[in-house]
């Protein structure tokens, strides 16, 4: 497989990439069949460099299914159907919140705004969810959180896991929006009714920003 492409230029100072990056990088090398691939693994970051960034949504990691996976947190191709059941959640969600939906899964557009659609773990087996948790991408997620919390920023934090990680690097002067996930497990428990995206399209305006698109 294609060597991993290198760390996105406007990140590459994170401690991450000189420390850890090239032992995982190594690993990545010696498999044959890890989503996104080397063209996407980074695609996050490239999207919505540190300046950029407004609002940060946690995701878990990439999909393990090659027509889904994308580098986004829950993005998925234009034209994908159905949608995975988080990201039909999702919208299911934003139609009580907003009255609308995206036409399709390509969130894309968000990030390009602003928003950061960041997997704690940025590397998966083909057919194998969870399994590169233990190669230490955390550690880049930490220190990416650290980064844009230098300045206020919206976080948006879907679960107990992305809560766990990002609570403690998160201080004063951000808007932190924490409930259920929005998986079939959960979404019922919380998620549904949370009302996220008006909520910081709220607090954007409060500051003299613009809202985000969120509908396309």
């Amino acid at each position: 497989m294609t060597e991993p492409m290198p760390p996105p230029a406007a990140w590459a100072d994170l401690p991450f990439f000189g420390a850890d990056w090239p032992r995982i990088r190594a690993a990545l090398a010696r498999d044959t069949g890890w989503l996104p691939g080397p063209e996407r693994v980074f695609a996050a970051l490239d999207l919505t460099p540190p300046e950029r960034v407004r609002v940060v949504i946690l995701g878990q990691d990439p999909y393990p299914n090659r027509a889904h996976a994308m580098g986004l947190a829950f993005s998925v191709p234009p034209g994908t159907k159905p949608l995975p059941r988080s990201l039909a959640n999702i919208f299911r969600e934003m139609q009580g919140d907003l009255g609308a939906a995206p036409a399709h899964g390509d969130l894309s557009h968000w990030a390009r705004q602003g928003v950061l659609l960041l997997n704690p773990v940025l590397s998966v087996p083909e057919g194998v969810s969870h399994g590169h948790k233990a190669l230490g991408w955390q550690k880049l997620t930490r220190q990416v959180l650290e980064r844009v919390a230098q300045h206020p920023t919206a976080f948006i934090l879907w679960g107990q896991p992305a809560q766990k990680l990002a609570d403690p690097l998160i201080g004063p002067g951000h808007l932190v929006i924490r409930s259920a996930h929005p998986s079939p497990l959960s979404a019922r428990r919380g998620f549904f009714g949370s009302r996220p995206f008006s909520r910081v399209n709220d607090w954007l305006t409060a500051r003299g920003e613009a809202p985000i698109g969120w509908r396309g």
